[in-house]
């Protein structure tokens, strides 16, 4: 009896032995199976030697955003401030919150470049970046190496084609009595031309300090619109430049996609971001055969500006030029 029941043990355990691997294995597979079925993710397999090795990679959807706007509804802007004007006759075609002062980054430069050229400095003078115009402020970076030597017309290009803040600082500090007088310079030339709402600190627009209004902007690049230097400068698509001392030349684009697109027909540009201020932009440009001044200022998304300059030009467009300052929206 003892013999038997030894047996009997002995079989029984050697069942689970083998009844237990089993068991896991279809389980590992029933948990894979449904960790699979219900994820977001894809699994791919493939082999290594002898180990078969799985990754899981994120599925990713493409969703294409295209603006469906056609220019027949009311206009609704993304810019937080925004003014558009007819140039030839001071019409206000589209208005929102524009009398609220905000930083305008790099706007700034259109100032800049106005009282540089109000000098009447010779634009082939050699200038050097120095320390002093390197941005401590946002820690911005610069293809322009302290040491390098440009022309102060160089400069003046690359301040306006590539917002280079480096090359805006220099023209500053190069003015006659240094940053002091040309700051104060700026804000007389401001003052001037009725910019009641601004006040300018510095030459790049890096500090958030350098405030102004939609409307002001609208004064503002309507005088630079009347410099030529500002003109063929701010509609170049890139420009190549060879610093002294190197032997290839350094392309720069303009930062305003529409420029480069060419599908606008555009007298001058600049375009403007720190965090203070948002995505910015402030154009002249024809649309339906009139010369409108745009003015874009506080947008929080990256494209945003641009979306809102081709929904101002699309609702120029599909409407009764004469009619437009009476159905101002904002």
């Amino acid at each position: 009896m003892k013999t038997f029941v030894r047996n009997f043990l002995l079989l029984y355990v050697s069942a689970l032995l083998c009844v237990a691997p089993m068991a896991t294995h279809a389980a590992s597979k029933k948990t894979y199976k449904q960790v699979s079925s219900g994820s977001k993710y894809k699994v791919v397999k493939y082999s290594s030697g002898n180990r078969r090795i799985h990754q899981r990679i994120r599925a990713s959807k493409s969703a294409d955003i295209i603006d469906s706007y056609d220019g027949t509804s009311p206009l609704k802007l993304a810019s937080a401030k925004a003014l558009v004007v007819n140039q030839a006759t001071g019409e206000i075609v589209y208005a929102k919150n524009t009398n609220t002062p905000t930083p305008i980054a790099s706007v700034t430069k259109l100032m800049t470049a106005m009282v540089m050229l109000d000098a009447h400095l010779p634009l082939d003078e050699l200038l050097s970046i120095g320390d002093e115009d390197v941005d401590y402020l946002k820690g911005t970076g610069s293809r322009l190496k302290v040491g390098s030597v440009l022309t102060r017309g160089e400069l003046l290009q690359l301040a306006l084609i590539a917002s280079e803040n480096r090359a805006a600082s220099a023209l500053g500090r190069y003015y006659p009595g240094g940053k002091p007088a040309f700051i104060q310079a700026m804000n007389h030339k401001a003052q001037l031309l009725g910019m009641q709402s601004t006040r300018f600190v510095d030459s790049t627009g890096l500090d958030s300090s350098n405030v102004s209004t939609a409307e002001d902007l609208v004064k503002m690049v309507n005088a630079a619109y009347h410099y030529s230097e500002i003109r063929q400068v701010t509609t170049l698509p890139s420009q190549e430049i060879t610093l002294y001392g190197r032997q290839n030349p350094l392309s720069f684009v303009n930062t305003n996609a529409l420029v480069r697109g060419g599908n606008w027909s555009i007298g001058l540009s600049k375009t403007g971001f720190i965090n203070e201020a948002g995505r910015c932009l402030v154009m002249q440009a024809e649309i339906s055969g009139q010369p409108m001044i745009i003015v874009l200022l506080d947008s929080a998304g990256k494209m945003s500006r641009i979306g809102d300059a081709n929904r101002v030009r699309k609702w120029v467009e599909n409407n009764d030029i004469n009619s437009l300052g009476t159905h101002v929206h904002g």
